[in-house]
């Protein structure tokens, strides 16, 4: 294995280049102002000053301070909640400045079999991954699920790794800042004493930093394996070795990255049985839309086509986007989606129909053809598979 140089001084290449790009990158991502109640057009506002004093901060030790997150949800299926910790625009760009600096120190190392928050890949060149070790003879597959992984990952080890790479004492401070700032919850500040938050810049970049670890020792071990961010899954020929794979899995989560695998989501199963990989089901029949995943997007359509809503342009502009969207991800030349997007398209031309005549009659369908919902703007799904 080769040696791996430690890498000094990454704070003297904050200047204020850098901070324009991070800045750039914030504003173009959007979100939500934090804490401080500072939006990016408010920052922007004041953004000579704003920067040049950020980086003041960032350039010199124990100057720089995280304000907490703020506590958001989001839905996650079944009236589950996904938390958030939303850091202040401030906070995203140094985020952002010290991202740009670690990225290019950590991504050369990370694995061939990485697919999640790296430039250049993405989720769907994970799947094909899949099926390429599908064509060479790994059928048994182990889905392994760390259990809240996102919250609990130790921050020592955290700082520990990137700390083997890189010698700047600045920036491991700064870093710890950022998973020490707390998070503020109706009215009250909790601390953070272990977790990346799902919302932050550099948390992917982090994730990815942990989780290298178990990649490594997979890749040492001779597994074909495949993981985007915390989503992933070895590929084995037999029972025996998926169940040896198992085993190595949960002991360096458990003893190398002091996590464990959740027991109800963690499975050994095979390609005939089929298994659910970034919202696609993957099977030996092929590959189709995951169930959990046509329920999401049905209650995306059903939060723009509740009856009080009136058929104008602007609901059929807000139903294209989520259409849109969906087929982007979905409608892929590796899978086979038709037949599921033929039935969304009746279902959601059903539910216009029922705001139009208020009732649900197999009538309306010669009243209000498809032909005059496509003059009047609505996207087809079934049209848009390639």
């Amino acid at each position: 294995m080769a040696v791996r140089l430690k890498v000094h001084s990454l704070t003297g290449r904050i200047d204020m280049a850098r901070m324009h790009r991070a800045f750039k990158s914030v504003k173009k991502n959007r979100g939500a102002a934090g804490v401080d109640g500072v939006d990016i057009q408010m920052f922007e506002a004041n953004l000579e000053q704003n920067l040049a004093a950020l980086m003041f901060d960032l350039k010199h030790r124990g100057h720089y301070q995280a304000a907490p997150l703020r506590r958001a949800f989001i839905p996650k299926g079944k009236g589950q909640w996904r938390p958030l910790g939303i850091p202040t625009v401030r906070d995203r760009v140094a985020q952002e400045v010290i991202r740009s600096l670690l990225e290019p120190i950590f991504e050369p190392t990370f694995s061939e079999d990485s697919f999640g928050f790296r430039p250049g890949r993405n989720a769907h060149q994970a799947v094909e991954r899949i099926l390429e070790f599908y064509q060479d003879g790994y059928r048994w597959v182990v889905d392994a699920d760390i259990q809240g992984f996102f919250d609990n990952i130790p921050h020592e080890l955290i700082v520990d790794l990137v700390a083997e790479r890189v010698a700047d004492g600045n920036i491991l401070q700064i870093l710890r800042e950022f998973l020490t700032a707390g998070v503020w919850e109706e009215g009250f500040l909790h601390p953070t004493v272990k977790g990346t938050p799902q919302g932050g810049v550099i948390s992917p970049l982090l994730a990815n930093i942990v989780l290298d670890v178990l990649d490594q020792r997979l890749a040492q071990a001779g597994l074909r394996f495949v993981r985007y961010a915390d989503d992933s899954v070895v590929l084995c020929s037999d029972r025996s070795s998926a169940e040896q794979a198992l085993a190595l899995v949960s002991e360096i989560v458990q003893n190398e990255l002091g996590l464990s695998l959740s027991p109800e989501k963690t499975v050994i199963t095979t390609f005939q049985q089929g298994f659910p990989f970034l919202g696609f089901q993957i099977s030996s029949w092929g590959v189709s839309i995951r169930p959990k995943s046509v329920e999401k997007f049905k209650d995306k359509i059903r939060k723009l086509t509740v009856r009080s809503h009136n058929l104008d342009q602007d609901t059929f502009r807000a139903l294209n986007r989520v259409i849109l969207g969906f087929a982007h991800y979905f409608a892929t030349p590796f899978s086979t989606v038709k037949r599921q997007f033929d039935r969304l398209d009746r279902w959601i031309r059903k539910r216009l129909r029922c705001i139009k005549f208020e009732r649900i009659s197999k009538l309306d369908n010669w009243r209000w053809r498809n032909k005059h919902l496509a003059r009047m703007g609505l996207v087809s799904l079934y049209s848009l598979v390639s």
